[in-house]
């Protein structure tokens, strides 16, 4: 079953400096941390902010190609979670057919963001997410989405960097 769900910020792993994407669902109960690459946090950030650059970057660059062909994105959907590594199917109308795209959950979030599609969640990725080990802090492997929720609440704003939500 899917669960929809809105970016909630950006932050920044303190332990590994890599950003991390906060995906909270509505009504504020679950919350899913995506670790992504530096260039898409700023992608996300960018769109986040409606910040215009003065020439297209490449998400902005894509949701102009989509919107001259006249594709339009349904939604977004995360809907896996193997081995560490989260999956995402962008779903879109091109012609009257519904088609879907494989993508990293990071870029189809740039998108979603950008053409104001609604974003998804498979629950069980949300379950699975809970169970990974995703991060260590100190000796403790932290497994619980309610303790990421607490370590990411209790951070300081030095520890967001320029990632302040």
């Amino acid at each position: 079953m899917l669960k929809e769900m809105k970016v909630a910020g950006i932050t920044v792993d303190p332990f590994t400096n890599t950003p991390i994407v906060l995906l909270k669902d509505l009504e504020d109960k679950d919350v899913l941390p995506i670790w992504i690459g530096l260039l898409e946090a700023s992608s996300i950030a960018t769109a986040l902010e409606n910040i215009q650059t003065p020439r297209p970057m490449t998400h902005d660059l894509i949701k102009n190609i989509l919107d001259t062909l006249g594709v339009k994105i349904v939604k977004i959907e995360v809907n896996d979670l193997r081995d560490n590594t989260y999956y995402a199917l962008i779903h879109m109308d091109v012609n009257d057919r519904r088609l879907t795209i494989d993508s990293r959950p990071s870029d189809a979030i740039a998108i979603a963001i950008r053409t104001g599609a609604p974003i998804f969640v498979e629950e069980n990725v949300i379950k699975k997410s809970s169970k990974a080990d995703i991060s260590k802090k100190g000796d403790k492997v932290v497994t619980d989405s309610n303790e990421w929720e607490d370590i990411l609440e209790n951070l300081s704003s030095d520890d967001f960097g320029k990632y302040k939500m």
